[in-house]
């Protein structure tokens, strides 16, 4: 019987056991097919970077060696710089480097793309470099060739000795950068040389661009931890403000703020305030919602009565996006018929009960002053004539935004639909340029809160 048992058994086991040696081996050979695909790609990018930032060094030399009246070579020469430079930062963001320090080059190469895009954009045969730009780029040609110089060190450490981009990537998840790696030293020898790097004037379009908001931006006297309890406890109607816990963030740097948390039956709401002025710039009401009951016209009434109840009148709404029982209006201020968009927030409604469980204020507390207006040079008419035959004009209205290169400007916003959808176009209110055009979403026959 056994012998039997056996004889049934034996085959049986046996091609299970041919079979999950198979299976191994074909886990293994996938497994190996994968890093090896991962490390090839780790590779090209690596390689491609320290090409990408030699060229960017040779570019910005034949910027400079062209006469100073060939604004045709330097557009073309500084869009090449642009496009290298944008290259470099996409190979960066291909590489293992999350969790290593190598902000500062990658901050620096943000700063050379920002600076030559946006002097390439505009009229070089009317606004030619200036001496600063000029003194801007010789710095950018030799601080490149430092950077091209050390990656091109590493590149050849990386031919000579065969080294791994995989074993980064394990040193770095194993929190085992600190040992002797020859490719993260390496980096952070870059990263800290640039770090290093004397101030550079980068003018002051790009420096706006990066620069950060702080308190110092802002009116009024720095507030307690006492006072911004007791803002907090005022915003929610609440008598013992005792029960609001306070924290303070970023002591003693320019970027300080408060937190305040609010015990309550559903969880805990939260609020943060900036320090001068205890203006509140977001809050959170993480309470459950229901099913849908309220429309997007009530919620948006709502919205406008929370944010004038709070010390934001005059709102206008111009964007409504609703999802999971939530709308989301964006509003932004008015000035003589002129809607600002820096000044923009955010308010977040419930729609079961259409009440505001959310805020989102900074760009308003932060862009918010009284602004001298000028004059539009075209009429709404003459700007109109820029549109496109085909765009069905909805409505037409004075706007001031931000261009690319972070300057305010008025503009005649038209909103319109064209090729199955609405869009936002911005006309320059001086030049007749279209400054912007907008896409917006979820309005394909659908109302939109700007709409009429």
């Amino acid at each position: 019987m056994y012998q039997r048992l056996s004889a049934v058994l034996f085959p049986i086991m046996t091609l299970f056991l041919i079979g999950s040696v198979y299976w191994g081996y074909q886990e293994h050979q996938d497994k190996n097919s994968i890093l090896i695909k991962a490390e090839n790609q780790y590779q090209r990018a690596f390689h491609e970077l320290s090409y990408d930032m030699d060229q960017l060094h040779n570019q910005l030399g034949h910027t400079l060696a062209v006469n100073s009246t060939s604004q045709g070579y330097h557009r073309k020469s500084l869009v090449n710089v642009w496009r290298l430079t944008s290259d470099a930062q996409s190979k960066i963001n291909q590489l293992p480097l999350t969790m290593l320090p190598f902000n500062q080059t990658e901050d620096f190469l943000a700063h050379i793309a920002s600076f030559t895009y946006r002097t390439a954009v505009r009229d070089l045969t009317k606004e030619p470099l200036t001496e600063k730009e000029y003194e801007t780029m010789k710095s950018l040609y030799e601080k490149s060739e430092d950077i091209s110089k050390d990656l091109k060190m590493m590149q050849s450490k990386v031919l000579q000795n065969n080294l791994r981009w995989m074993d980064v990537e394990v040193a770095i998840a194993s929190e085992q950068a600190a040992r002797d790696n020859t490719i993260i030293d390496g980096f952070k020898t870059v990263d800290k040389k640039v770090e290093e790097y004397p101030e550079i004037n980068w003018g002051p379009s790009v420096s706006a661009m990066f620069e950060k908001r702080s308190v110092n931006m802002l009116d009024g006297n720095l507030v307690t931890a006492k006072e911004v309890q007791a803002k907090a406890a005022d915003f929610f109607g609440i008598r013992d403000a005792s029960k609001i816990k306070v924290t303070q963030n970023g002591k003693g740097t320019e970027y300080t703020s408060f937190s305040a948390t609010v015990p309550t039956d559903h969880g805990n709401l939260q609020m943060d305030f900036t320090q001068k002025g205890g203006k509140l710039i977001w809050f959170m009401d993480p309470r459950d919602i229901g099913p849908k009951k309220v429309g997007a016209k009530a919620a948006e009434k709502n919205a406008l009565q929370f944010l004038d109840k709070h010390g934001y009148p005059g709102m206008t709404a111009v964007n409504y996006d609703g999802y999971d029982n939530v709308g989301n209006f964006t509003f932004v201020a008015k000035q003589n018929d002129v809607l600002i968009y820096p000044e923009k927030l955010t308010v977040k409604v419930a729609m079961d009960k259409g009440e505001a469980v959310g805020l989102q204020a900074a760009d308003y507390v932060y862009e918010h002053h009284k602004r001298d207006i000028p004059k539009p040079k075209l009429t709404v008419e003459e700007a109109r004539k820029v549109l496109n035959p085909e765009f069905k004009l909805i409505k037409e209205q004075k706007a001031l935004i931000k261009n690319e290169l972070s300057e305010e400007v008025l503009c005649y916003e038209f909103m319109g639909r064209i090729n199955g959808h609405y869009y936002r176009i911005y006309v320059n209110s001086d030049t007749g340029i279209e400054e912007s055009i907008e896409q917006l979403p979820g309005m394909n026959g659908k109302r939109a809160s700007s709409e009429p």
